[in-house]
């Protein structure tokens, strides 16, 4: 059984992840000019900062220069994490997403873009949103088996409530500097 560039690559990264705490979500390899390009993202729950992506890519680096992999041809390595318009392939993809909206395409041919409000193994509820803002959201429980493809969708314009109750109140402090100094009359 013969193993693909990607499968040997996959195969010596994929521990490496594990130790660091990360899930490795895909890797890809081009050839940009005389280099080739090595494209890692990385995931975890909560996120990854960038911190522990400069130490993942430090060993992989290291890993890379050790072994046989990518033979003797420089390359250039990019180490990142999957994005904000992420696919939602894995369970865990959806767990992370929860609270996000995403555009799920199913696998009998229709469209819908839903919140999503929790996900397990074995699919997600999400809210469905009003086709062109009629109506109420309806809550659905979708198995990840009706789904085709699915990707996470940025909101610019959300008003998130619980982000906005946890933020600190302005506070209007008579005493605080107004960029006047004592004595000044603002030039009046």
């Amino acid at each position: 059984m013969s193993t693909t560039h990607i499968d040997r690559l996959r195969a010596l990264l994929e521990p490496l992840a594990a130790r660091a705490g990360l899930d490795l979500e895909d890797v890809n390899v081009t050839q940009a000019g005389s280099r080739r390009q090595v494209q890692i993202d990385v995931d975890a729950d909560g996120g990854v900062d960038l911190d522990a992506i400069a130490e993942f890519s430090r060993i992989v680096g290291d890993a890379l220069d050790e072994s046989e992999v990518m033979g003797a041809g420089a390359y250039v390595l990019e180490v990142g994490s999957p994005g904000a318009e992420r696919p939602l392939v894995e369970p865990r993809h959806w767990r992370r997403a929860e609270g996000r909206l995403a555009a799920v395409h199913l696998v009998d041919g229709g469209e819908i873009v839903a919140r999503v409000l929790e996900a397990d193994e074995d699919g997600a509820l999400v809210e469905v949103q009003p086709v062109k803002g009629r109506g109420r959201p309806k809550e659905r429980r979708l198995e990840y088996t009706e789904v085709a493809r699915a990707r996470v969708q940025v909101e610019f314009n959300r008003k998130d409530d619980k982000l906005l109750d946890e933020a600190p109140d302005f506070v209007d402090d008579d005493s605080a500097d107004d960029g006047a100094e004592e004595g000044d009359d603002g030039g009046q």
